[in-house]
């Protein structure tokens, strides 16, 4: 009995083992085609509602389209974004430089949070938040699209001013 035990167990891991590879091989071809290294990265112009001046590199995903996303945005120094919200969770991480950010309804400087480079932010979803920068900053954004960002006062809207 403990022998046909035995072979029964030899079958199923020779059966996993299989399955696991090819999960794991699948896994790294598509993950393969995510990989983007820094000199292999398209820069142009940031997400329309945002203020002119930023760079975007999308990583993957489509922002316009509805799922998960993720991009990169060169600020330059002085950017400011005024307050604003985004109807999805928006998880930043500061790559470069050092990026300002703070909760409300209104631009207080003071009352931001310096996130240094490779620190870490959430901005829940429908929450107000406005973000700057000194001296420059890239940041890394994952999100649920569509991307959408509606301005506390529509006059600050970039969109407007076109």
């Amino acid at each position: 009995m403990a022998g046909v035990r035995q072979r029964t167990l030899d079958w199923r891991w020779r059966v996993n083992g299989r399955l696991l590879l090819a999960l794991a091989l699948s896994l790294t071809a598509s993950a393969a085609g995510a990989q983007k290294n820094p000199d292999q990265m398209e820069w142009g112009p940031p997400p329309e509602g945002l203020p002119p001046g930023a760079l975007l590199s999308i990583l993957s995903g489509d922002p316009a389209k509805a799922g998960l996303f993720t991009i990169r945005l060169r600020f330059p120094p002085g950017y400011k974004v005024m307050p604003h919200h985004h109807p999805s969770d928006e998880l930043v991480t500061v790559i470069a430089g050092e990026l300002s950010l703070g909760m409300g309804d209104r631009f207080r400087d003071k009352k931001a949070m310096s996130v240094v480079r490779g620190g870490y932010a959430v901005a829940p979803a429908n929450m107000n938040h406005f973000a700057f920068t000194k001296d420059g900053a890239t940041v890394q954004i994952t999100a649920n699209g569509p991307f959408a960002i509606t301005y506390v006062n529509p006059r600050d809207d970039p969109r407007r001013k076109k």
